[in-house]
């Protein structure tokens, strides 16, 4: 072995002959268990959501195929519709040319062109991270195989009557032309303004006031709405107004939906450009005036003066001439919620417009049932009502959207517009005896990327098709996935499966937190705070990271602030930590929180913790060259040793139960470093270096050094694969094993180590032992390497026997020179104390310090303190100094302050300890 841990020498090397001895494909014939991947868009590139979340079912698909599971982590991309379609026009824009110049069928084979070249990325990301996916059954959402699934269930659900084609508003990107799902609107407050207008009464006497935020949308009012309960308007229900500018009279109606208590408690209802007044329109019957077209320029549905503006214009233009009618009643500052398009940042309108929908509430009910009845579980529990909220109020789903990549809508129209709809054109022509003469044109729209997702499950296992695959793996075991998208996709994978499958897609859902800043900030390219996965796992130097944070960047006026905020956190870029240090930095971080905060300081130290791992190793490798088959005692630092690893099995194994990988991480975490690395290497030094000791003894420890490293390597591997894999070629000829990989090796289990109570507790008192001497060092400071005389009192048969049996280990680990047992009534010399239990530690300090030269060094090292602390103290009482100076150099006088105070505690316990030997 490397005299240090190099994963750059390793994880691509080992990643490779993974992947060449087709190690990542079901084996054997265990128990089924099955993760499907959310297929990340095809477009994309591994950020630190993706790499938390595939970490996450990396671990349990490796500890599942540890434990004999014929396992399968399927694997996959999304064409990912919208984010594709603008990737490509943007190249074509860059080339001179168009979408529309090249035509729908030249712009597809362009945008396969371009896949084929470009859209493996994420793919290559995965392997540096170390996913075990089967690459063999590599799907994309847009194969063949798939695309005939999407037209099968397109086609069964509308003959079913659960697929149809209407007017409804939807959130209409007016750059893109196209609809949005939720999920594709981002909202944010902005500034912006509440303007108040009078609507005049129809009869003449008076006017009501009613306010908007966007008042081009009053041109298409159908109503006013007030609360039924508001006596100030309630002999005004019934009643009409004119709207102005438009002419037009509209009603006054009683609805629930309006708040008296905000505003006038008189609200405009324009039911084609807002989802609640939509709603309120339906239950009204109220007629809706679409005024808009897909740019968002006012349609011929206004006054000619508007015809044609933009809606931006328009409201400039609505408010002025409210104003001249004297009909502006007044105009506050107000903040807005402003939903945008995820891809351009356009504000986004509720549209009127035709396209499909998916009847849902049928499909639900069975998804509910299948929730309420325990056949799916979520882990947290809690994420069920959140899911039986959405299910219970759930509106049927547009899947229509009006672009040229995707699974384009198996509809066909006659020149009469009458539909038709099958797997193909010449299907439709022989269902429904077409001769060649009625021309059909195919509607130009595609489904919804979230439809071929829903399928995802069993599509990739070859459905529509029966297959051995199916019968494998369907249903899966476990959907691991962020809570951002139970709606979106959680929800309509359990009613697809449900509905296509007649079984649940999954038997568990588990449900993680969203990954965020180190401040609990949202990564995000405008803040300035993104990571990359790839850079922590390879390092980057800082000129590259700062073009990877400001190239792309819309907002050329935070450059500057980002530039310097990534200067000041990382002025030498960020170091190579490798992909196992990142892997164990998620892993504790997977709790059952909704929001993760991922400082870089752990993945430092978990960094430094496979170099402790790697630096272990080396030491047992050296120490059990020497491997021989004869007679084997263990001595009580084996048996404890091997007695703890057996606990710490048991905690993993219920940990991974109950999906909490941080629990896992954390025992496997304190159990290497803080037993294996800290006590039982130094334990087992004084048993192979002595001469004294056996050769029955010796070798039991070589077998505990190897045999435990060799576990503790299996226990660690779901978390850690590439420092595991290479370590264990080295370990397990030691250990007698002749597999080819570790990634085959059964799971460790608890029943397999013997617990020897009476050993384990002897360990855990020479522990004590070691740790009290090591405390008087500490206080008195005396060097760790000087042997010290130890005198016991109050000491009992067992501490007697224990200190007899285990004086190699008190010497040797412990730096004790001798352990005499103070006589009962006798009185020790002056002496350093540590309690253990009933018995005390004591430490003659004749002949080891000079009290009074150790007096006078601690007072003197107390004086300066306080003269530290005086200076500090009167920075910090000055107030043009706290107002003025920069909040982080205040900061860090607050935390010097505190400091010094903790050091000036300190020494007084030790000058107090001092006057005590006097």
């Amino acid at each position: 072995m490397h005299k240090s841990y190099q994963p750059q020498d390793i994880e691509r090397r080992v990643y490779a002959r993974w992947e060449e001895q087709g190690l990542f494909a079901p084996q054997g014939d265990g128990e089924r268990y099955c993760i499907m991947i959310p297929p990340p868009n095809v477009t994309g590139t591994l950020h630190m959501g993706h790499a938390f979340q595939y970490t996450i079912m990396d671990a349990l698909t490796r500890y599942k195929r540890m434990q004999g599971c014929r396992s399968l982590w399927q694997p996959g991309t999304d064409h990912a519709g919208i984010a594709t379609q603008m990737v490509v026009e943007r190249l074509l824009n860059n080339e001179g040319t168009s979408r529309k110049e090249l035509g729908r069928e030249k712009f597809v084979e362009r945008v396969w062109q371009w896949k084929k070249e470009s859209g493996g990325k994420i793919g290559e990301q995965l392997r540096c991270l170390g996913a075990s996916v089967d690459w063999s059954r590599e799907r994309f959402t847009l194969d063949e195989d798939l695309s005939r699934a999407v037209t099968t269930v397109f086609v069964q659900l509308y003959q079913d009557n659960l697929i149809y084609r209407g007017k409804r508003l939807v959130n209409w990107d007016p750059v893109l032309h196209t609809a949005l799902s939720d999920l594709e609107v981002l909202s944010a407050d902005e500034d912006g303004h509440l303007w108040h207008f009078r609507y005049p009464l129809a009869s003449g006497d008076g006017y009501l006031v009613v306010a908007t935020t966007r008042p081009e949308t009053m041109l298409g009012d159908s109503a006013v709405a007030v609360h039924p309960d508001d006596e100030r308007y309630s002999d005004l229900v019934g009643k009409e107004i004119v709207l102005p500018i438009v002419g037009r009279r509209i009603p006054v109606i009683a609805d629930d939906y309006v708040d008296p208590e905000f505003g006038t408690g008189c609200v405009k209802i324009t039911p084609a450009h807002d989802f609640n007044d939509y709603e309120i329109g339906m239950r009204h019957e109220l007629p809706m005036y679409n005024i808009l077209t897909d740019n968002a320029a006012l349609n011929d549905e206004v006054p000619e003066a508007y015809r044609g503006m933009d809606r931006f214009d328009a409201r400039k233009a609505v408010v002025a001439e409210f104003e001249s009618l004297g009909l502006l009643d007044h105009v506050e500052d107000y903040t807005v919620k402003i939903p945008r398009g995820d891809r351009t940042g356009a504000v986004v309108e509720p549209y009127l417009t035709d396209q499909w929908y998916v009847k849902i509430k049928p499909l639900a009910e069975p998804a509910i049932e299948a929730v309420k009845s325990g056949r799916i579980r979520f882990v947290p529990e809690n994420w069920s009502k959140t899911y039986f909220d959405w299910m219970y109020n759930i509106q049927d789903w547009c899947i229509s959207r009006q672009l040229w990549w995707g699974h384009r809508i198996p509809a066909w129209y006659d020149d009469a517009g009458k539909v038709y709809v099958g797997h193909s054109e010449d299907e439709v022509r022989k269902q429904h005896k077409l001769g060649a003469k009625v021309a059909l044109r195919q509607d130009e729209d595609v489904l919804d990327t979230w439809f071929s997702s829903a399928l995802w499950p069993f599509s990739t296992l070859g459905w529509p098709e029966e297959t051995d695959a199916l019968d494998d793996f369907y249903p899966g075991s476990v959907l691991v996935t962020g809570f951002d998208i139970i709606f979106f996709w959680v929800a309509r994978m359990i009613m697809m499966g449900l509905r296509f499958m007649g079984d649940v897609p999954f038997r568990e859902v588990y449900m993680h937190g969203l990954i965020r800043d180190q401040d609990g900030q949202k990564m995000s390219k405008s803040k300035g705070n993104v990571l990359d996965p790839l850079d922590l796992i390879d390092g980057v130097d800082l000129e590259t990271l700062l073009d990877k944070r400001t190239s792309g960047l819309m907002q050329n006026h935070l450059k500057p602030m980002i530039d310097k905020a990534t200067r000041k956190q990382f002025p030498n870029g960020i170091e190579r930590y490798g992909a196992d240090a990142l892997r164990f930095t998620f892993a504790s971080l997977a709790t059952t929180g909704r929001d993760i905060r991922f400082d870089l300081g752990r993945i430092e130290g978990y960094k430094n913790f496979c170099n402790k791992l790697w630096n272990a190793a080396r030491y047992v490798l050296m120490n059990t060259e020497h491997m021989d088959d004869g007679d084997v005692e263990l001595s009580a630092a084996d048996q404890w040793i091997r007695a703890r690893l057996s606990q710490t099995i048991d905690a993993v194994h219920g940990h991974f139960a109950a999906y909490r990988l941080d629990l896992a991480s954390q025992a496997i975490y304190e159990f290497t470093w803080h037993e294996f690395c800290d006590w039982y290497l130094e334990l087992s030094k004084p048993v192979l270096q002595s001469d004294d000791t056996s050769p029955e003894l010796q070798r039991g420890t070589r077998r505990t050094l190897i045999e435990t490293l060799e576990s503790l390597l299996r226990l660690m591997h779901p978390f850690m694969p590439f420092i595991t894999e290479e370590i264990w070629q080295q370990v397990a000829p030691r250990a007698g094993i002749s597999a080819s990989t570790i990634m085959l090796r059964a799971y460790p289990d608890a029943a397999q180590h013997a617990r020897d109570d009476e050993a384990v507790a002897d360990i855990i008192w020479v522990r004590q032992f070691i740790l009290g001497i090591r405390q008087i060092r500490g206080e008195m400071d005396i060097s760790p390497g000087k042997p010290l005389p130890v005198l016991l009192k109050n000491a009992s048969d067992e501490d007697r026997r224990r200190a007899n049996d285990h004086a190699l280990l008190l010497h040797r680990v412990g730096r004790v020179e001798s352990v005499r047992i103070l006589d009962e009534g006798e009185e020790p010399p002056a002496s350093a104390t540590a309690l253990m239990d009933d018995m005390r530690l004591l430490v003659p300090m004749k002949g080891i310090i000079d009290v009074d030269a150790e007096r006078a060094r601690l007072e003197k090292q107390q004086d300066k303190l306080s003269a530290d602390l005086a200076r500090n103290r009167a920075k910090l009482d000055n107030a043009n100094f706290v107002n003025n100076a920069p909040a982080d150099v205040v900061t860090k006088e607050k935390q010097r302050s505190d400091e010094l105070q903790k050091q000036l505690g300190q020494l007084g316990e030790q000058l107090e300890k001092l006057n005590e030997l006097a």
